[in-house]
């Protein structure tokens, strides 16, 4: 990781264990704005899953390279077509990273899309919809949020 990869930094209230399981649900959390569809799994090491979104605009193939239980989920985007892109490929080789730990009596959640930096193309509108996601099914249970 480096200081330019897409991060949101968040606390909830809920304990490690159980934010583990909210955010290994995938499709429980990374649906419902833009005609979302999944194919696959993502419960254990080297499950795979793939996303579509935006009526074609996105899709995207995920694997489960790291699950460290109530500690960090990491998948590794082995295919990716983002058509409204000029290279509708360049997640291909990025990480989606959930690292989890505990902070006083909360539970800090820290999110890094690992790649999706500002000079690449596809930073601006995907930042956004990673925000909106966040923002929108996680924010009932975030009780502070940071940049």
């Amino acid at each position: 990781m480096n200081n330019n990869d897409f991060t949101k930094t968040f606390q909830v209230e809920q304990s490690p264990a159980e934010i583990f399981e909210v955010i290994k649900d995938v499709r429980g959390w990374w649906s419902g704005l833009y005609g979302e569809e999944f194919e696959g799994s993502s419960e254990k090491p080297g499950d795979e899953f793939t996303f579509r979104a935006g009526g074609g605009a996105h899709y995207s193939k995920q694997k489960l390279a790291e699950l460290i239980p109530n500690k960090k989920i990491v998948w590794l985007v082995t295919d990716s077509n983002l058509n409204f892109l000029e290279k509708p490929n360049e997640w291909i080789g990025t990480k989606i990273c959930f690292d989890i730990s505990k902070k006083g009596n909360k539970t800090q959640v820290r999110f890094t899309h690992v790649g999706l930096v500002p000079k690449i193309e596809c930073y601006n509108s995907c930042s956004s919809a990673w925000s909106q996601y966040l923002q929108q099914f996680l924010s009932p249970l975030i009780t502070k949020a940071k940049g």
